[in-house]
């Protein structure tokens, strides 16, 4: 998974923004990215493009949970919503960061409820350290026990 996360900016989905990880802390829970401002992920007027941002903070959350969490537990994406706050000119960049506390928090709420929705805010900044934008990250963590009876509910679906 770590060699993975060093070559994020390789994957596909990522590759045309030029995502790079510039931080990954061995246990998983930090991890820094930046974007440099390309003449592929400009927007109309010039400035970085609102999916390229958007795409900056989208698979790290999902992973540091998945991996943290362990394998007993479903950790997904749920949902996200993303607030502009100024034009990105040059290069960006995004911190994620989880701690022993909030992961502790997360743990007891799972052993008493059995499944939660993880909130995140992720500030995507440039060189001088300016918010261009406020990314809410939702991830939904449940024990595997909970996601499967929550499945059958649900009739099947995730």
């Amino acid at each position: 998974m770590i060699w993975w996360l060093r070559h994020i900016g390789w994957w596909p989905p990522l590759f045309g923004t030029g995502i790079q990880v510039t931080r990954l802390d061995k246990d998983l829970r930090a991890i820094d990215v930046e974007m440099p401002l390309r003449p592929w992920n400009r927007n109309y007027v010039g400035v970085q493009f609102g999916g390229s941002l958007f795409a900056l903070t989208d698979p790290f959350y999902m992973i540091m949970l998945a991996t943290n969490l362990g394998p007993e537990y479903v950790v997904w994406d749920k949902a996200a919503s993303i607030k502009y706050k100024k034009p990105g000119l040059g290069r960006v960049g995004a911190e994620f960061r989880l701690t022993a506390e909030r992961l502790a928090e997360i743990r007891e709420t799972l052993g008493a409820e059995g499944r939660t929705d993880v909130r995140f805010l992720v500030e995507v900044k440039d060189d001088g350290g300016g918010v261009v934008a406020e990314v809410e990250r939702v991830v939904y963590c449940a024990t595997k026990i909970a996601h499967e009876e929550r499945k059958k509910i649900r009739g099947g679906g995730g």
